[in-house]
């Protein structure tokens, strides 16, 4: 029997299916000892745990001696089979499936060895860990090379290091249909900060530019390109809506455009993005 086959009750299930299910599917097979479908349907279920060799784990539930788990899972028939992803059903099916579409539904729900390296990636950028996310997303691309996933968090990893050729040459690679997503454009318009950045005049020119004229309103725009660039997006955005305050006109519209591709950037809600909708409504109005 796989390691990866395993009897599961109410007492062991946080512990072997919630927190397992964190960083590899598991899948629950509700059966019973009076179930026909059931003795069909479990050792195709043991067979393809043993063959996946770990990709999946199979827990199998005796939904008549773990009732309160049959009630949580909303089990009205069986064999009723659940997937389980990081603690939330991702899927189910009913009834003794031929081997074939049993393999359908565990390819849709257990990711390619490149989604779980891609996985582990962005994991390790959530904890700064740059360059060895890099390391997993190219291994990732030797299997998947046009993932898009895969290439825009590389081209977040070289924005993030000031990189901007480098996450350029990333974005060229996501395929075209993959280039209206709001994250693709959200890094496209992070890229053009960080490259508008590199000619600009440093932070205090800028400011004593306009403590000087607080009419110069190319100075609060390279002060808030700047300032975008290093992902300071509040002072980027009090510059913006001073420039469409005093001149919505100012190089066809460019302050309150700016705004919007800001909001993008920024996932497009929060707090921030809020009340600056509402003071640029208040502007424009």
């Amino acid at each position: 029997m796989s390691p990866y086959s395993i009897d599961v009750d109410e007492a062991g299930f946080q512990e072997q299916v919630l927190d397992v299910s964190q960083h590899t599917p598991v899948i629950l097979d509700f059966w019973a000892d009076w179930c026909g479908p059931c003795r069909v349907l479990k050792p195709v279920l043991e067979k393809l745990a043993q063959e996946f060799d770990g990709q999946f784990v199979l827990a199998k539930i005796d939904s008549d001696q773990n009732q309160r788990l049959a009630g949580k899972f909303a089990v009205r028939g069986i064999p009723t089979v659940v997937a389980v992803v990081e603690g939330q059903e991702v899927n189910r099916f009913s009834g003794a499936l031929p081997e074939g579409e049993v393999r359908k539904f565990l390819k849709r729900v257990i990711p390619s060895q490149a989604a779980h390296l891609r996985s582990r990636a962005a994991a390790l950028v959530a904890q700064g860990a740059l360059q060895p996310a890099l390391d997993l997303l190219q291994q990732a691309q030797q299997l998947e090379p046009e993932d898009p996933q895969s290439l825009q968090l590389e081209a977040q990893i070289y924005l993030e290091r000031g990189q901007a050729d480098a996450a350029a040459q990333s974005l060229e690679r996501v395929p075209p249909q993959k280039r209206q997503d709001d994250a693709y454009r959200a890094l496209q318009s992070q890229l053009e900060f960080l490259r508008q950045s590199d000619s600009l005049p440093g932070e205090p020119e800028l400011r004593a530019r306009i403590d000087r004229d607080g009419h110069d309103l190319d100075a609060r725009l390279q002060l808030a390109n700047l300032c975008a660039a290093q992902k300071r997006y509040e002072p980027a955005l009090e510059q913006l809506l001073e420039i469409v305050r005093q001149d919505r006109s100012f190089r066809d519209d460019v302050g309150r455009k700016t705004l919007l591709e800001i909001f993008n950037l920024m996932g497009g809600g929060g707090e921030l993005v809020s009340r600056y909708r509402k003071l640029l409504a208040s502007a424009l109005n």
